[in-house]
């Protein structure tokens, strides 16, 4: 693993928690999870296993402490985990599809489906939260769906320039 390679991912991460702590809270403080989408850049860029799990460990260590939803901790990491390796193995499913902008787009708007049911579900079971699940997730997942599918069209592009002007070894490298 190279350094500079772990530099991005925590620069893609830290860019996640800045955007996440700027952004206004929707529906009574629930907030989009933009560290979401710059952990699926991350694993787009770096696509393998170890890579995933760095990735989803600090994302969801980060977005737990930043959470507003009481009792989020524990949710936020369980979701990330499971949405980081479903994510990685449709991209390794779909190589030649995962580095075309629209091809990701649809992804990140699955990953986050996914990555917003199982924390919905989570929390449901961990904390036990009293609001039904349907009104959480039609007021909260589909706008963050919709929100981090336009923050990845928008940051995809310049992050990928980005890395191609530079050397950092990543997929898009070997593309």
């Amino acid at each position: 693993m190279k350094t500079k390679n772990l530099v991005l991912m925590a620069l893609l991460v830290a860019v996640g928690a800045a955007l996440y702590l700027v952004i206004p809270g929707i529906n009574g403080g629930m907030k989009p999870d933009f560290m979401l989408t710059m952990m699926f850049i991350g694993i787009l860029l770096f696509p393998n296993s170890r890579d995933a799990f760095l990735l989803a460990v600090t994302t969801g260590i980060l977005s737990g402490l930043f959470s507003t939803f009481p009792g989020g901790f524990v949710p936020n990491i369980i979701d990330k985990f499971i949405a980081a390796y479903l994510f990685l193995i449709a991209v390794k499913l779909l190589k030649s599809y995962a580095n075309n902008t629209v091809s990701a787009a649809v992804l990140v708007g699955l990953g986050t489906l996914v990555s917003g049911t199982v924390f919905l579900s989570a929390a449901i079971l961990v904390v036990g939260a009293e609001i039904p699940f349907l009104l959480l997730f039609t007021t909260v997942v589909l706008p963050a769906i919709a929100i981090n599918i336009v923050a990845f069209v928008v940051m995809y592009p310049i992050i990928t320039t980005l890395v191609k002007r530079s050397k950092f070894d990543t997929s898009l490298s070997h593309a």
